[in-house]
């Protein structure tokens, strides 16, 4: 079976960055060691030549002219200090007769000093060359009185002082490259280190996240219970360092809040099931006991709570054929838009009608009932919008002990605004972002003492945005007493 080779991230930043600095660290010394040859053979060479021009200058010097001749003595003092420095010295009269020449003084010294630098030259610095010779003629007030031939190694050489300059030159170039390798491979540790660590943690929190629910994937197989509360370190330098930390945290948030949410839901339908079955079965198994009698009360308390869970079963439907599409959660808008059966009709007589099937339970409550309706003409889905309203006034008459429940309707420009305010106990702030989510509910005993399930709302949002409108919610709740809810429904 192949295996596919891999490595770690924070290995393959340090290998490249280490990679990348070692070349620029290469491409730099060789680049200096290039321009310091080129820089110090130039050097050389006006070097070579000045010294050529002392060592006609010197014999110059040495001239006698009332004797029209060369001063034997220091003639030959100057020639052979200058043997030592690499320069084969031959100086001639005027008259093409030689005065003095290095060769025939002191030939064994000459080659040594020849091959000495042909040596060093060519082993140290790979260059093979030859004696070169070059004719310089001496003055005289204008006049030429002799030649200087000066023989060198060719085009250039080194003597054993600026051979030691360059090897110190090199052995500091080579000493150098191999600190800034070191630091170069301890900064590619630190700044891959940097990088990766923060990766590595996102990544081991989005297992953790994983392992929530899909527990096969932890290597004991056990579901992870920390995974949603994990949270990283979000303060980097490194902006999309800095968003991916901010996404996985955000991520962990949000599934630690879904999670919440489904185990409430499951309780919350555990209970809105749990009360009218266990009514029903304590009714129906009285009558079968011979305990009650199967007459009309005790029958119709049966069928009112059959209708409650008829109630919360047609809910649920809505809302899952709201949002199920081709086995896929969608949009609730996406979905519903699809399906609108719109026709024109009078916005207010939808809205009186529909307020006038609570009338009886609002005068049972002892709370006023106003309507400030004015004639709306719109084209929409009726039955979906009265489920709408239906919903809204529902809510506002569980809610609403004393005091008030005004439906109106303003006119805007293009849009109706549909508004039902109460003076009910009002919703917490802190819930009122949420409250059109689906089976968010804020006081969970109190949703249970008035019957709801939370998702009359989560529907009615659905289906206002699917006709292209919002609806949005202006309440709070105190202490002392509610000071009521006012939604909004623009269409």
């Amino acid at each position: 079976m192949k295996r596919n080779f891999t490595i770690s991230l924070q290995h393959r930043l340090a290998l490249t960055y280490a990679l990348f600095i070692g070349a620029a660290l290469g491409i730099l010394t060789l680049a200096i060691n290039i321009f310091t040859g080129i820089t110090f053979t130039a050097l050389i060479k006006e070097n070579i030549s000045e010294k050529s021009g002392e060592i006609v200058r010197a014999i110059e010097a040495l001239y006698n002219p009332m004797e029209g001749s060369f001063d034997r003595v220091t003639t030959e003092a100057i020639g052979m200090y200058f043997v030592h420095e690499g320069y084969i010295v031959t100086v001639e009269d005027e008259g093409k007769e030689p005065v003095w020449d290095a060769r025939s003084c002191d030939m064994q010294q000459c080659v040594e000093v020849i091959n000495d630098i042909a040596v060093r030259m060519e082993q140290n610095f790979r260059l093979n060359g030859g004696m070169q010779k070059q004719r310089h003629p001496v003055y005289y007030n204008n006049r030429i009185v002799g030649t200087v031939n000066i023989e060198t190694y060719g085009p250039f050489f080194y003597s054993e002082t600026e051979t030691e300059f360059l090897r110190s030159i090199n052995r500091l170039l080579l000493f150098a490259g191999v600190i800034l390798a070191l630091l170069s491979a301890g900064i590619s540790l630190l700044l891959s280190r940097s990088i990766a660590k923060p990766i590595l943690k996102a990544g081991e929190a989005a297992r953790k996240i994983a392992q929530v629910h899909a527990p096969w994937t932890a290597p004991s197989g056990e579901a992870n219970p920390e995974g949603l509360i994990i949270r990283i370190n979000e303060q980097y330098r490194t902006r999309e360092l800095q968003d991916l930390s901010r996404s996985i945290n955000r991520l962990a948030a949000e599934l630690e809040e879904g999670e919440r949410r489904q185990k409430q839901l499951t309780s919350d339908i555990a209970h809105e099931l749990r009360t009218p079955l266990t009514c029903l079965q304590g009714n129906i198994e009285a009558m079968i006991d011979g305990v009650y009698k199967p007459d009309r009360e005790h029958l119709e308390s049966c069928h009112e709570e059959i209708i409650r869970l008829t109630n919360l079963v047609n809910d649920l439907n809505i809302l899952t054929s709201l949002e199920v599409v081709n086995k896929k959660l969608l949009p609730l808008p996406c979905e519903m838009s699809k399906n609108l059966n719109k026709t024109s009709f009078d916005l207010a007589k939808l809205v009186q009608i529909t307020a006038e099937q609570f009338r009886a339970a609002v005068q049972e409550k002892g709370i006023a009932l106003r309507l400030c309706l004015m004639e709306s003409p719109i084209t929409a889905d009726y039955d979906r919008l009265k489920q709408v309203f239906m919903n809204l006034l529902s809510n506002a008459v569980k809610y609403t002990d004393s005091g008030s429940i005004t439906v109106s309707i303003e006119r805007g420009d293009p849009h109706w605004d549909i508004i039902v305010a109460d003076t009910g106990i009002g919703i917490p702030e802190k819930d009122i972002p949420h409250i059109f989510e689906r089976f968010y509910r804020t006081d969970k005993s109190r949703s249970r003492s008035t019957g709801g399930a939370g998702i009359g709302l989560a529907i009615a949002a659905a289906i206002i945005s699917a006709h292209g409108g919002t609806i949005n919610v202006e309440s709070k709740s105190g202490e002392g007493g509610g000071t009521g809810s006012i939604f909004r429904v623009r269409l």
